[in-house]
């Protein structure tokens, strides 16, 4: 008897998100439904620990096409967000075109060369996508000014894959305990760790010198 099982059609990050967005995917304008699924990652405690006050230069780590973005960037000095797919940056653009304080970069998180540092950087849903997680952190570090604060959410459940309709990406688990000794590693402050129904969210913050 033949197996009918379908061959998982695996698909890089960038394509996958690029291939979303062509497909008419906008999380900015999701559903009631869906936006309040997705708050089990990042709902009112993650916004919480952001502390948002209008003083702060904040990075997005993973900013796709704005879903975070449109509730954080009216609340900063300044804000920058960076993603690997073009397509999501390009509708990034479009959904918070109406901010002035706005800057988006497709590239690589962890082969982008800065130049600038920043009060605060923040993640949610997009370190299952790195499979360098402790130079990722270590990078985050780098980028952080003095008493600087990392706000990261990872995924709990240990997926290794996200299939799509026809299409298979390839995911990296997060570990809590692995997360938190890399954030050691890099010299963090542990100042609060969240538990959600799906997410661990980490709150630390740079140790001065």
């Amino acid at each position: 008897m033949k197996d009918k099982r379908k061959k998982r059609h695996f698909v890089e990050t960038r394509e996958h998100y690029d291939l979303l967005v062509r497909e008419g995917d906008d999380p900015v304008k999701d559903p009631p439904a869906l936006r309040e699924y997705m708050e089990r990652w990042d709902g009112e405690a993650f916004f919480a620990a952001l502390h948002l006050n209008n003083t702060e230069e904040v990075l997005e780590v993973g900013v796709g096409t704005g879903r975070l973005a449109v509730r954080v960037a009216p609340d900063c000095k300044r804000f920058t967000g960076i993603d690997l797919s073009p397509e999501a940056i390009g509708r990034a653009k479009n959904n918070l075109a109406h901010l002035q304080n706005v800057s988006l970069v497709c590239g690589n998180f962890l082969s982008y060369d800065f130049h600038h540092k920043y009060d605060m950087i923040y993640s949610s849903l997009t370190f299952l996508h790195i499979r360098e997680k402790k130079k990722a952190i270590g990078k985050v570090a780098q980028l952080l000014k003095e008493n600087g604060r990392f706000i990261l959410s990872i995924d709990t459940s240990r997926q290794k894959f996200l299939d799509c309709g026809e299409r298979s990406l390839r995911l990296y688990p997060d570990s809590p305990q692995k997360t938190e000794k890399y954030l050691r590693v890099a010299t963090f402050s542990l100042i609060e760790k969240i538990q959600t129904e799906a997410a661990c969210i980490f709150v630390v913050k740079k140790a001065s010198r």
